[in-house]
């Protein structure tokens, strides 16, 4: 893999080579997303949709072009399921507010103790508010989703099941295919939280079957504040729009308004169009590499970094210790050291990673921790970076240990 169109990678933090190892937070863009954005606020910025002049009419046809290449990417059925948004969190509560209404008092709603914030609170406070109980699946001993447990948990009162993909603590990539026919089997929607999986391997949402799936465009090289919410054609269309204004009416009456088609009538006021048409590119950059390569490299990371962790002494290391059950997501502290201190360390040898609850506070409970270092890989890292890690990790140590680096 080629990091040359990452001009940002290649500069030195405190007098180090930059390693960039935070991309589960966010990831960098290339150069030619950068340009395309340049190039379409240069030449073709305007409004979009009910504009009849040349300049909206272009800009239009650049944000519909992204939707279309959305819909491939997952391989949606239709546009009409392809609902912008300005993230993770606004897509997965935006199901929450209007798939929601669906809830009665009684009813369950089931999630996994690994869920990031963004699928914990908004069915947290459904259930509050619709008296449902919400219920969490736990983890095997080695970090895994507990799917016996999981099949003891989704039974006939359970309306919705929402899980990530992939855990943005632990790593693991969780069997949504499998809890989507366990969910179906008791007449339950399955929710997906694809944060941490849509930048990394192929997705399907058909093979899947899942109800609704939710991703970022900042975590898959383009902008941020843009986000997508697929969602089954049938589902939208008994849906509520959970925002009102410009864009999303048919017609609006002193004391009534009809709603928009799919799947305009979701996306209220003027939408981040730049931010749609940056995903585009950024999912021209990704299909030219290819979804699967990427997978399989960043596999290579993973077998070959995280045996080298698992070696360093005191170091603990949090997931499947298992290298084909992990992705290049991975967790831990050294023993004696806060997180922060830890990646304060790392920081001063040019390792950029995250440290803290990482959104997840009930899982950091369920492990009786406070908080990790994180460092997450994205296809233009290398198997050098993972040894920078592995060095810098072993330089921090020895610093709070002796006082010298």
């Amino acid at each position: 893999m080629d990091n040359n169109d990452f001009p940002i990678l290649h500069q030195k933090v405190n007098d180090e080579d930059l390693v960039y190892l935070d991309n589960a937070a966010t990831t960098q863009k290339p150069k030619q997303v950068v340009e395309a954005m340049e190039k379409f606020y240069y030449n073709d910025n305007a409004n979009v949709h009910r504009g009849v002049h040349t300049l909206a009419e272009r800009s239009t046809e650049q944000f519909e072009a992204a939707r279309e290449k959305v819909r491939k990417f997952i391989n949606a059925k239709s546009n009409k399921e392809i609902i912008f948004t300005k993230g993770t969190t606004d897509s997965l509560n935006m199901i929450a507010q209007s798939y929601g209404e669906n809830i009665h008092e009684g009813d369950e709603i089931v999630i996994s103790i690994m869920e990031h914030h963004s699928n914990l609170i908004p069915w947290q406070q459904l259930a509050i508010k619709k008296h449902a109980t919400l219920r969490y699946i736990g983890l095997t001993d080695d970090g895994e989703l507990d799917m016996a447990e999981a099949k003891k948990l989704i039974n006939d009162k359970t309306k919705i099941v929402s899980v990530a993909q992939v855990s943005n603590v632990l790593g693991v990539i969780n069997p949504v295919k499998k809890l989507a026919e366990l969910a179906h089997a008791h007449g339950a929607v399955m929710v997906v939280d694809g944060a941490q999986s849509a930048p990394h391997m192929p997705i399907d949402v058909q093979a899947l079957d899942c109800d609704f799936f939710a991703f970022s465009g900042h975590k898959m090289l383009s902008e941020t504040g843009i986000g997508v919410l697929y969602g089954k054609e049938e589902l939208l269309n008994d849906m509520t729009p959970v925002e009102y204004g410009g864009e999303m009416i048919e017609f609006v009456k002193k004391y009534d308004t009809t709603w928009n088609d799919l799947p305009w009538k979701f996306e209220a006021g003027t939408p981040n169009i730049a931010g749609a048409i940056s995903l585009g590119y950024a999912i021209d950059y990704l299909n030219e590499i290819g979804m699967q390569k990427i997978f399989d490299y960043e596999q290579q990371i993973v077998d070959y970094v995280l045996p080298k962790l698992l070696a360093i002494d005191d170091l603990e290391v949090y997931g499947p210790t298992d290298p084909t059950k992990h992705t290049a997501v991975i967790s831990f502290n050294l023993k004696g050291l806060h997180p922060h201190d830890l990646a304060t360390g790392l920081d001063m040898e040019g390792v950029a990673v995250r440290a803290g609850h990482h959104c997840a506070q009930p899982l950091m409970t369920y492990l009786g921790l406070s908080a990790t270092a994180r460092a997450s890989f994205y296809f233009y890292n290398t198997l050098a970076d993972a040894d920078k890690l592995v060095e810098a990790i072993k330089a921090t140590k020895e610093f709070f240990k002796h006082g010298t680096i």
